[in-house]
Formats: structure tokens, C-alpha cells, sequence
């Protein structure tokens, strides 16, 4: 029998940062995970490959296809897909390896295997030997995995995830994604690069749903002309393999045929075999486990965060909802600013959001005023060959208080960390158009679309 003042459940991003701000916060810290390397989906199978890949097929489309633009002559460039597949795995072996450095600097015990509530602040830990945990408090930290569509499921080699599409062997002639989300169109991009001819298949009339329409709008306009073919409207109803080839078929349309498929249809929570039902914890009807303001469940002590709670999926949220649940437990006040958790797809261009989109705006009756600057009249834009995309800037008509902002264009992903911390700080249109920005900057266009929302931007 071992005994920690907090016991964590899953070492994925919201996990293990959980863990070092209890043990800096004093506390006597143990985290429980099943897998050989710490970091949980993110580091291992979800953000940080994917990432990697992303920008080594950007490098090689740019020799095979942008560089000439810049002077630059080359002879044809050549895919080497096992060098390129290495350099993603050294990049999250050293990452998931400093998260084992971190938590042995802080002090944390580790312990792999799979935890199992088994009663009022018990947890028993099986893996290469099995035994109890004792603990104050425990959190659940158990992620999500991927989701398929009802009565469809993965069939190995044809029909997978976006932990196979993370590592095929070869770019297959012809890979058909279903699901114009995130994930499918940053894998399909990864793809697109390396040679597939990628088709996108979503029930919806639109795609990355949920994001600022105009925004998604003009994306798929851009990743169009990349490449990729998007068929909206298109419900999956089977799959079937046919001569070693996937037979996609849809619901009022012919059927699609290619060589893999890629499901991502979004993700699920992760809660088998947990053990909720010994401490009386029922989860909601998508299997989400409902948590109060404090991140505490219906069981005493028992606490979960991350995409096991529901809400948007995504690595940053569960490490502030970490922070947040274990500074509640030890001064009693956490908060997470769930309007100022920012969004990245990470495409080319790459598109961020964070805030109210418009759409949401209008359905409730807020009166906001907008404002557009394109990255074809920003300076640094042009010196990169990059124009494609705009900066949008909402804005409530009578307090000017930022209420979203979004962006498609080049570093998106870092120039949405500005616009979520105004939103933080509640900022005006106004304040963001006052603040000096460095130029030349690709940052100067959120200056002029703060500037627009009041209809004088400078530039345009």
C-alpha cells in the first residue's frame, strides 16, 4: 500500500501538469499512466507528431513548388518518407522524455500502469506489479480516443485513425478523409504534400465546424486550390474493402474509392475500465464525466479534467483546467476563462480563433461591430510570399470590449497568444489598436483590424 496527499490519473498534458503544480504547491504527488512514454495523446500520437509532420511536408512542398518565387532554383526534390518519419519520432522522444526529467525534478512519483478507482480514495494501479494507492484527492486525467462513425469501425491497415495516418510506409495514391475538422485536414494536408490525392468527405455544408465561417470559408477556398477535394454534404453510411481497395459509401451519392482511410469524426472520452462505477460516478450520455466549477465530481475527493469533462479538446484547456483543480483543492479559489482558450489548425495558411465567432454573435442578438485587414496589404506578408488570409476583429457596438478575433493566414497560431490575452484582460478594440507594433510585423495586421472595427485602418 503506498499513500500521496493527490494521485493522477493519466500523464497527458493536463495530467502531468497537474501533477508538477500540486507538488509545487506542496503536496505529496503521484501520477498513474498506462503508456511507455509520458505526454499522453498530444506528445505521443496527437499534436507534437502531427506538428512535426506538418512542417516537414511544408519544407518539401515548398522545394518541390515555392521556392522559384524567391530565386531560388533547385533541381527536383525527392521524398525521403523513412527520414522524414524518424525526425517526427526523435522530436517526441525528446519531448516525452523531458516530461519524465520534469516530473523527477518536481519530486512526483511515477507509476506505470493502468489506475482503477476501487472505493473512497483508493486507486489500485495494475501493471508490472499491482498494488494499492491511498490518496486525499484524485484526479482524472484520462483523455480521449478516436471516434468512428455508428456501425463503422477500424479495420487495421485500410480503415484507421490519426495515429496510423501519423505513420504510413508510403503516401497512398489516394487517401479519403472523412471528417473536415482539425485533424483531418492538417493530415490530409501532411498527405496532399507528400503526393496522395486527398478527398474530404463531411455530413456537414461546411467544414472545420464550429470556427468563424468566413474564416472556414475562404480556408477551404485556399486548401482547394493546394489539393484537396472536399465533397459536403456527404453522410458516410459504410465501408467496405473491395480488391484492396476502400469502397467509401454515402447516402444519395456514389460511393468513393481509394486506397486508406482516414476517420476523424472527432474524439470520445477515454473512461474503460476506470473504475467509475466503485465510487458512484454515472457519466453523462456522450460519456463525459460532469465536474461542478471546481473540477470536483459527484465523488468525494474525486476530481477529472481535460477531454474526459467534455468541452473543446484540446491539450492547452486541460493544462489550465490541471492548474485550475489543483490550486482549488489546496486554496479553495481556481477559474479558467473558458472564452479566452484559444483554437489553432495548423494548415497552410494556419487558421487560430479564440472568442465569440460571428455566427454565435448574431444567434445571440449581441450588437458588435467588425473589423477585416487582409495579410496581402501587410508588409512582412509580402516579403514572406505569404498574402493569402485576413485578421478579423469583433467588437460589442457600445463598450468596444474584443469579443473574438480570427485569423487565417501565416504564424496564425502564434499571433491568435496577443488576441486571447486582450479577451483575458478584457481590452478594447480600441487598446489593441493603441499598442505599438514592431515593423515590419505580420502582428501589425491585428493592429489594423482593431483599427478597422472603428473604420480606420491605415494601411488599407
Amino acid at each position: 500500500m503506498k499513500k500521496h496527499n493527490l494521485v493522477v490519473i493519466g500523464a497527458g498534458p493536463g495530467g502531468y501538469v497537474a501533477a508538477i503544480r500540486a507538488a509545487q504547491l506542496g503536496l505529496d504527488t503521484a501520477v498513474i499512466d498506462l503508456n511507455e512514454r509520458l505526454g499522453g495523446t498530444c506528445l505521443r500520437v496527437g499534436c507534437i507528431p502531427s506538428k512535426a509532420m506538418l512542417e516537414s511536408s511544408e519544407k518539401y512542398a515548398e522545394v518541390s513548388r515555392g521556392l522559384a518565387e524567391h530565386g531560388v532554383k533547385i533541381g527536383k526534390a525527392q521524398l525521403d518518407l523513412p527520414a522524414m518519419l524518424a525526425r517526427k519520432e526523435k522530436v517526441v522522444a525528446a519531448l516525452t522524455g523531458g516530461i519524465e526529467s520534469l516530473l523527477k525534478k518536481n519530486k512526483v512519483h511515477h507509476y506505470r500502469g493502468r489506475g482503477v478507482l476501487t472505493g473512497d480514495g483508493k486507486v489500485i494501479c495494475e501493471g508490472d506489479e499491482t498494488f494499492d494507492i491511498t490518496a486525499g484527492h484524485i484526479i482524472l486525467a484520462t483523455g480521449s480516443v478516436p471516434a468512428s462513425l455508428p456501425g463503422i469501425e477500424f479495420q487495421g491497415y485500410h480503415v484507421g485513425s490519426s495515429t496510423e495516418a501519423l505513420s504510413y510506409e508510403k503516401p497512398p495514391e489516394r487517401l479519403i478523409v472523412i471528417g473536415a475538422g482539425y485533424i483531418g485536414l492538417e493530415m490530409g494536408s501532411v498527405w496532399s504534400r507528400l503526393g496522395s490525392k486527398v478527398t474530404v468527405l463531411e455530413y456537414l455544408d461546411r467544414i472545420l465546424p464550429g470556427l468563424d465561417a468566413e474564416i472556414a470559408g475562404e480556408a477551404r477556398k485556399l486548401l482547394e486550390k493546394q489539393g484537396l477535394e472536399f465533397h459536403l454534404g456527404s453522410r458516410v453510411t459504410a465501408i467496405r474493402i473491395e480488391d484492396d481497395q476502400c469502397v467509401v459509401q454515402r447516402d444519395g451519392a456514389e460511393p468513393v474509392r481509394g486506397d486508406r482511410v482516414l476517420m476523424a469524426v472527432g474524439r470520445k472520452p477515454y473512461t474503460h475500465g476506470l473504475g467509475l462505477e466503485t465510487v458512484g460516478i454515472q457519466p453523462d450520455k456522450r460519456g463525459f464525466i460532469p465536474v461542478d466549477e471546481r473540477f470536483r465530481t459527484s465523488a468525494a475527493g474525486v476530481y477529472a479534467i481535460g477531454d474526459v469533462i467534455g468541452g473543446a479538446m484540446l491539450a492547452h484547456k486541460a493544462e489550465d483546467e490541471g492548474v485550475a483543480c489543483v490550486e482549488g483543492i489546496v486554496t479553495g479559489y481556481c477559474h479558467v476563462n473558458y472564452e479566452a482558450i484559444p483554437a489553432v489548425v495548423y494548415t497552410h495558411p494556419e487558421i487560430a480563433s479564440v472568442g465569440k465567432t460571428e455566427e454565435q454573435l448574431k444567434e445571440s442578438g449581441v450588437d458588435y461591430r467588425k473589423g477585416v485587414f487582409p495579410f496581402r496589404a501587410n508588409g512582412r506578408a509580402r516579403t514572406l510570399h505569404q498574402i493569402d488570409g485576413k485578421v478579423k476583429v469583433l467588437a460589442d457596438r457600445q463598450t468596444d470590449r474584443i469579443l473574438g478575433v480570427h485569423i487565417l493566414g501565416p504564424r496564425a497560431g502564434d499571433m491568435i497568444a496577443e488576441a486571447a490575452a486582450a479577451i483575458e484582460f478584457g481590452a478594447s478594440a480600441e487598446d489593441l489598436a493603441r499598442t505599438s507594433h514592431a515593423h515590419p510585423t505580420l502582428a501589425e495586421a491585428v493592429k489594423e483590424a482593431a483599427l478597422a472595427v472603428d473604420g480606420r485602418a491605415i494601411h488599407i
